[in-house]
């Protein structure tokens, strides 16, 4: 009886082991998704404080948001292929690490000039981290159902985030704005140590296609930085006229290669898939209005209005706790309707918002914007988790990250 029952027992720990790593696994995910997020929130309401401190014009502070995102947006091709070639687990720490390392430099930064190039190396570090993020859940969940419901829980993190990045922001700006940076340190430490739980993942070593990396990253370089110049410089500026060029001829050069070499950094056989070529144009779309909005409607709180970081953080609070209590529900209504009714409904509120918002006049009071930011907040929970899930059951388990990078591209971009 003695050895029916420890047989039982090491059965029942060993089925027990694969269940905690798959937990530990989406936790450090779900870590990984919730800084990277934060960084791209928290760091707007304290654009203010930021200038106070370090000086510079629109043009610079938009650079403290948008240098990170040109990085982001550049390398997300590449890292998605280094992380299929590599392993998920291995890449996201490699990632995670540069990010944290940047955070301490952002902490750190005496002038405007060193705090944007080190928002370029934290940049880097999340391109990496964001697609292997979303490998290491298709790996830890092979089956549909429990992946879909996975990635609900992962699309909690950038919820979750969302919400306290403002509030979050506008707080640590009351001591210092280098705590918005400082704070990445501790839940890096604490993704890092989960991770370590998380078992190797699968590996698929091939040879780099160095056109590839090199086309791709000049075209979405080249475009990101045209758009962001030509808000300040127009789009008549030659800097702006060169990189807009650039962008173009580069993707049509990747495409080019994509179709003639051995061994493609992004087959375009994934696009024969419409699920995939949808889902990144909803990405794209989506990225347009839930995260262009705060970014604008921050400036436009505290310069327009004269509210403090900690006032404009507040005034997120209705869209973004929305959104945060709606996210956990967002696979259950996904197998209960199909997730075509949840990503269109989605997509319509943004739409929607978005429309009502630019009709409000600039003298209209905080209130009234902070509500019709609240459809944009609905829309988030619904369009991103079943637009993610779907992606991830349409697309070969060996493709995931490079897939994750496709679709975080166009994320980016938007």
């Amino acid at each position: 009886m003695s050895l029916i029952a420890s047989l039982r027992r090491s059965t029942t720990a060993s089925a027990r082991a694969p269940e905690q790593h798959a937990v530990a696994t989406l936790a450090a995910a779900v870590l990984g998704f919730f800084v990277i997020t934060l960084d791209a929130t928290i760091v707007n309401v304290a654009l203010p404080p930021i200038r106070d401190a370090l000086g510079g014009g629109i043009t610079g502070l938009q650079w403290v948001v948008d240098g990170y995102t040109l990085m982001f947006a550049a390398l997300l091709l590449s890292a998605g292929a280094l992380s299929d070639r590599i392993g998920a687990r291995r890449a996201f720490a490699g990632g995670l690490i540069l990010f944290v390392i940047a955070s301490a430099a952002c902490g750190l930064a005496p002038s405007l000039p060193v705090l944007v190039a080190a928002r370029m190396v934290q940049g880097i570090g999340a391109a990496v981290t964001m697609p292997t993020s979303m490998a290491l859940v298709r790996h830890a969940f092979p089956d549909p159902a429990r992946r879909a419901r996975a990635v609900g829980v992962w699309a909690m993190g950038g919820a979750v985030a969302s919400a306290a990045g403002p509030v979050l922001g506008g707080v640590l700006s009351l001591v210092s704005w280098r705590m918005i940076f400082w704070i990445n340190l501790p839940v890096g430490v604490i993704t890092l140590l989960l991770l370590a739980r998380a078992p190797h993942s699968p590996t698929h070593p091939s040879p780099v296609d160095w056109i590839g990396q090199i086309t791709g990253i000049l075209a979405m370089g080249g475009l990101t930085f045209g758009v962001i110049e030509a808000g300040a410089a127009g789009f008549a500026a030659p800097r702006v006229l060169a990189a807009l060029t650039l962008g173009p001829v580069a993707f049509a050069a990747f495409v080019t290669a994509q179709a003639k070499v051995a061994h493609p950094m992004v087959p375009l056989e994934l696009f024969r898939s419409a699920t995939v070529a949808v889902a990144t144009g909803i990405g794209f779309a989506f990225m347009v209005g839930f995260y262009g909005l705060p970014f604008l409607f921050s400036l436009y709180f505290q310069q327009q209005h004269g509210l403090s970081a900690l006032g404009a953080g507040i005034a997120f609070l209705p869209m973004m706790l929305v959104s945060a209590c709606l996210t956990p529900f967002s696979a259950r209504i996904s197998e209960r309707t199909g997730p075509r009714v949840p990503i269109i409904s989605g997509l319509v509120l943004i739409a929607v918002g978005s429309v009502a918002l630019a009709l409000v006049p600039a003298s209209a009071p905080v209130w009234e914007s902070a509500l019709l930011l609240i459809p944009v907040g609905l829309a988030g929970p619904l369009v991103m988790p079943p637009t993610t899930a779907l992606l991830l059951e349409h697309v070969p388990a060996h493709r995931t990250g490079t897939a994750g990078g496709v679709f975080n591209t166009s994320r980016q971009v938007g």
